[in-house]
């Protein structure tokens, strides 16, 4: 009966440290994965459950850590409950396999999606009330109006863009879509 342990960072700054901490005294073997929340696959987690077996358990060290949302984390207990695998959540000192474990998992799950949908919610908020404020969103632009007004003229004067791009320290597919912002935006 193995105890194997997920541990999840979203990008290569963040640190697992935490988490390996918090798991280290209570699984056999950690593995961890450095990838966004909202990614398709996890090719870390996929190996990690495709080795559990009846009677194994699977660790992790909170359940956002896991999951991206209630129903995915109710589908993936009962996907590993089918296969005789439990599901220790460390932070919570949850075990699902008793009646009491199931029930604060799936209330713990739904809080977690709506931490996470809040999150999202004000950000949304947050970025609107900026634009609305006048503040740009995102990178700042590579080139300036004057250097996008040049090229334009460059351009319809008969070079490539490609050229172009060149002598502006640019791809040339940057100053296409640069160009191609510059006439939608004098248009509205």
């Amino acid at each position: 009966m193995k105890r194997i342990a997920y541990i999840r960072v979203s990008t290569a700054e963040q640190r697992p440290d935490r988490q390996i901490d918090g798991l280290k005294r209570i699984s056999d073997e950690l593995h961890i994965e450095t990838l966004s929340a909202v990614a398709r696959r996890r090719p870390v987690y996929e190996t990690v459950v495709a080795r559990l077996g009846p009677g194994d358990t699977l660790v992790v060290w909170s359940l956002d850590r896991a999951f991206r949302s209630a129903r995915d984390a109710l589908n993936e207990l009962h996907s590993l409950q089918s296969g005789g695998v439990q599901f220790h959540i460390a932070d919570l000192n949850l075990d699902t396999a008793t009646p009491h474990g199931k029930l604060t998992f799936t209330l713990m799950s739904a809080v977690a999606e709506f931490e996470r949908d809040v999150l999202i919610q004000r950000t949304k908020e947050g970025i609107a009330a900026a634009r609305a404020r006048g503040k740009r969103i995102g990178r700042p632009p590579l080139l300036s109006e004057r250097q996008l007004s040049e090229a334009r003229e460059r351009v319809d004067g008969g070079e490539t863009l490609a050229a172009v791009a060149d002598d502006l320290d640019v791809y040339a597919w940057t100053l296409s879509r640069a160009l191609k912002r510059g006439v939608v935006d004098t248009l509205l």
